[in-house]
């Protein structure tokens, strides 16, 4: 059965719904629809696992491109930690990648922040930045429990 399709970038409300789209996209390998969720503007910004910073719409659509013509990015967001006022927002997620090895499927994990600001438009996406995570889960450190007497 096939998904159904997402809603336009433009209808959609809050950072989550852009979220959505972006990992939606990245399944499917939809470059048109990756990039809707980004922002106009010319500063936006892209670090792919051990890769270099990718500044601007053109050079992010190129660098998606190019990972594109290998297949759609099977990439489910987990754990995500958001942090929002009225104009930004800042999601931490852990990043569930599976990827087919020569021993067959695969999960590795990958950490991002993805960063969202309230546009004209609605919200917008103006910086992904994923760092290379591990073969495994890793636990979350937080601060530590309070005791209570």
């Amino acid at each position: 059965m096939a998904r159904p399709k997402p809603p336009e970038a433009a209808l959609l409300a809050t950072p989550d719904d852009i979220e959505h789209q972006f990992y939606d996209a990245l399944q499917r390998g939809d470059i048109e629809r990756l990039m809707s969720v980004w922002s106009d503007e010319d500063d936006i910004t892209c670090v792919h696992p051990g890769g270099p910073r990718v500044n601007g719409a053109a050079a992010i659509r190129s660098a998606f491109e190019a990972m594109f013509a290998n297949g759609a990015i099977d990439a489910h967001p987990e754990k995500v930690r958001r942090i929002r006022n009225e104009s930004s927002a800042v999601h931490s997620v852990l990043e569930r990648i599976q990827v087919l090895t020569d021993e067959g499927p695969q999960v590795a994990w990958v950490l991002a922040t993805n960063v969202y600001l309230k546009t004209d438009l609605g919200w917008r996406l103006v910086a992904h930045h994923a760092s290379p995570g591990t073969a495994s889960e890793l636990p979350e450190i937080g601060d530590p429990p309070s005791v209570l007497h």
